[in-house]
């Protein structure tokens, strides 16, 4: 690929980075921001352990389907169709759809609430302009351009980091809650590090990186399957392993400082229920200040302009693959009207909740726990597809990774259990 071949040269470490950066970037979407900010009001640091857990386990996962698009040349639908029944498949896709549709939703909504909360106005009209933004920026810019856009787009997360300069933080309380946190095991507080776990390993991320590892070599003109090329395998292998670790640990680091914030702010002053990211951006105006209010909200904005094309482009890469279209952001619409529909309607159901009464915040919520339940099962498809030699051939996954990948899986499993349990 063009981004390994520049090496190291000028700005050659960020061409080197590419789906794993946006990847773990995109994971700090507007709902992964109202979860976290929830579960620091609610729990204050005794909820940091878990971004620090889901670090390993995150990238353990990411890599596996990177690995499973690089070697392959396919997505990672395409190769579950190989081990599983085609029905289960299409469950699993239809799971991944819903659960997106309500992401893309609430993510809109909070952008809109940004805009609202600098503005004073213009909630439902930023949220429908945001929007069409991004589903025109997909359908109409070649990926090979628009992938700039985003990974640029990811130096908005540092707003998160920001903040942490402008409030006051008892780093020993940070570091007993991390390390010895200290709540009851009750069904809300397993609830909630469902949301956490699942808002963070979530579905479309499986999807996204290992489809974009085959979207960009196809862009770049190199073989795309290691299997037909495997002298490029070193190289390559390399490259996802450090695209992979830079992204998660991105992701997972701004997580932990948006749970921090929230817990020594609100939670320290005793609001303990935020329902949305703008909420969290509300109220910590009159306690840390103009400054930290105007970078959540603007990190709001550009996380959400991040996320929005990897979740909406998720779902199509999968669907595409199970019906065999033509798919991927480098396609001219007429040639994908299939793969570019999947996305303008992710788009339009997501909006379309704005205007239904649902509860948006119960959604947001449930939309987090659905990504924790249904990625148990696609997990442990990835990994079953990552260790098969007739797919992956020499280049299946290692005995580690797939340790540590089933590991990620039974911690989210056994999440899941307490929580319907308790």
């Amino acid at each position: 690929m063009r981004m390994a071949q520049h090496g190291m040269g000028k700005g050659g470490w960020f061409r080197r980075l590419g789906p794993g950066l946006i990847t773990g970037a995109a994971d700090d979407d507007p709902s992964g921001i109202a979860t976290y900010s929830q579960a620091g009001a609610q729990f204050g640091p005794n909820m940091l352990w878990t971004v620090v857990l889901t670090f390993p386990l995150m990238a353990a996962i990411q890599s596996i389907c990177a690995r499973i698009g690089r070697v392959t040349g396919k997505g990672l639908a395409a190769n579950m169709l190989h081990l599983l029944p085609r029905p289960v498949v299409q469950g699993l896709v239809a799971l991944l759809f819903l659960a997106n549709a309500v992401n893309i939703g609430a993510d809109l909504s909070a952008m809109g609430a940004a805009v609202e909360l600098l503005l004073g106005r213009g909630q439902v009209v930023f949220a429908v302009l945001f929007a069409a933004l991004s589903l025109l920026l997909q359908v109409f810019v070649p990926y090979h351009r628009y992938v700039h856009f985003l990974k640029w787009l990811t130096l908005s997360l540092f707003a998160y980091a920001g903040i942490l300069l402008a409030v006051r933080i008892d780093w020993w309380a940070v570091l007993l809650g991390t390390v010895w946190p200290r709540f009851a095991l009750t069904r809300d507080a397993c609830m909630t590090v469902v949301a956490v776990f699942g808002t963070t390993i979530s579905p479309y991320l499986f999807f996204w990186q290992s489809a974009e590892e085959v979207e960009e070599a196809s862009q770049e003109g190199v073989c795309a399957s290691l299997l037909e090329c495997p002298d490029l395998a070193p190289r390559e292998l390399d490259r996802i392993g450090a695209d992979t670790l830079v992204g998660m640990g991105f992701s997972n680091a701004i997580a932990f400082c948006i749970m921090l914030t929230t817990a020594v702010t609100l939670h320290a002053t005793g609001v303990t229920d935020i329902a949305t990211s703008a909420d969290a951006a509300r109220a910590l105006r009159p306690i840390a200040g103009d400054l930290a209010f105007l970078l959540f909200s603007l990190g709001i904005i550009g996380t959400g302009l991040l996320a929005l094309p990897v979740l909406a482009g998720s779902a199509a890469y999968a669907i595409g693959e199970l019906h065999g279209w033509r798919a991927g952001l480098e396609e001219k619409p007429g040639n994908a009207k299939g793969f570019y529909g999947v996305i303008a309607l992710g788009f339009a159901a997501g909006l379309l909740m704005l205007f239904l009464p649902i509860d948006p915040i119960k959604a947001l919520f449930w939309s987090a726990v659905l990504n924790g339940v249904i990625a148990v099962p696609l997990m442990a498809a990835t990994i079953l597809v990552a260790g098969s030699r007739a797919r992956m051939g020499q280049f299946a996954a290692t005995r580690p990774q797939r340790v540590l990948a089933w590991a990620a899986t039974g911690v989210m499993a056994a999440a899941a259990l307490a929580m319907f349990l308790l």
